[in-house]
């Protein structure tokens, strides 16, 4: 099962939606919260981390970072994925909110994610799954902006360690019977595929038929000799930040998972569709991966 303890990963992503927020007027998506969740500090360390070719060591805490300098690299390899795969989850929800009335929404390795204080929907209730250090630091950051939290909102810490997720969600409220939409965005590139079926799995188990889920992966070709420039840039990024790639799947091993488990297919955007859909007549170095895909899978059944 997968350990959503906050990453520095995670951290560009949130950086990426902050920055794309704050100073692109052609959104793909507006995450006008990001930046104040993140706080100017953790921003301003960030900023740093790209500008000086993401090494951590350079760091420098009574320094900011020049804008213009970090924006390349940004554009090109942080920005895409992130934007766009948030702009398809919520969508999804969103569609998926206005088909089943009262819903629930689990957001599995949360981190800085804003959602809670945008939504407007009082029937879905929202379960942030995360590792209890990242939520300390999350309700921390909460305090400090003096936001209300949501009556329909609920902090389900998990340390995967030695915590079972099922059990601390139903302890948090989740309820079987009610539909639900679980988000896995950003975690299948450092899962291999058993990892990945024993958290599809584990949804399985709480899911109610009708149930939706949504992910990100990296296909076939991201280790592939010859692959894209940018793809094997990304993975050397994450891997100098201690996080590398683990393995990119086929579309037949992500749908025998999902089959395995009682789902199936209810949509996928392969990286055609995903530029079409989100970086069409963008900025030239903005556009989507080549090796991205993002899923959209319905619980149709029991596991097999």
């Amino acid at each position: 099962m997968i350990d959503t303890r906050e990453s520095i990963t995670a951290k560009l992503c949130s950086f990426a939606r902050a920055y794309h927020s704050n100073f692109e007027r052609k959104k793909i998506f507006d995450d006008y919260l990001a930046y104040d969740i993140m706080g100017k500090e953790e921003y301003d360390e960030i900023g740093q981390l790209i500008e000086n070719d993401f090494d951590l060591s350079l760091h420098d805490a009574n320094r900011t970072f020049c804008r213009g300098s970090v924006y390349p690299t940004l554009s090109r390899y942080i920005i895409p994925i992130p934007l766009s795969r948030i702009a398809f989850a919520e969508k999804a929800l969103q569609h998926f909110a206005e088909e089943n009335g009262v819903c629930q929404y689990v957001i599995c390795g949360a981190g800085m994610d804003t959602f809670a204080f945008r939504n407007e929907n009082p029937d879905i209730r929202i379960f942030e799954v995360d590792h209890p250090d990242t939520q300390r630091y999350k309700m921390g950051r909460v305090s400090q902006l003096e936001w209300i939290v949501p009556e329909n909102v609920r902090y389900v810490p998990v340390d995967f360690d030695v915590d079972d997720m099922i059990e601390k969600l139903e302890e948090a409220g989740f309820d079987r019977k009610i539909p639900a939409f679980f988000a896995i965005l950003g975690v299948t590139y450092y899962l291999t595929l058993p990892v990945f079926g024993q958290t599809i799995g584990k949804i399985s188990r709480i899911a109610a038929n009708g149930s939706r889920v949504v992910f990100d992966f990296p296909d076939e070709t991201t280790f592939a000799e010859k692959t894209n420039e940018r793809v094997v840039r990304l993975a050397q990024i994450t891997a100098k930040l201690g996080e590398p790639m683990l393995h990119g799947f086929t579309i037949e091993e992500i749908r025998e998972v999902l089959e395995r488990h009682g789902f199936a297919i209810n949509k996928h955007e392969t990286p055609k569709t995903i530029q079409k859909n989100y970086f069409e007549k963008r900025y030239e170095e903005q556009t989507a991966f080549e090796n991205i895909h993002f899923i959209l899978a319905e619980k149709r059944g029991e596991a097999v």
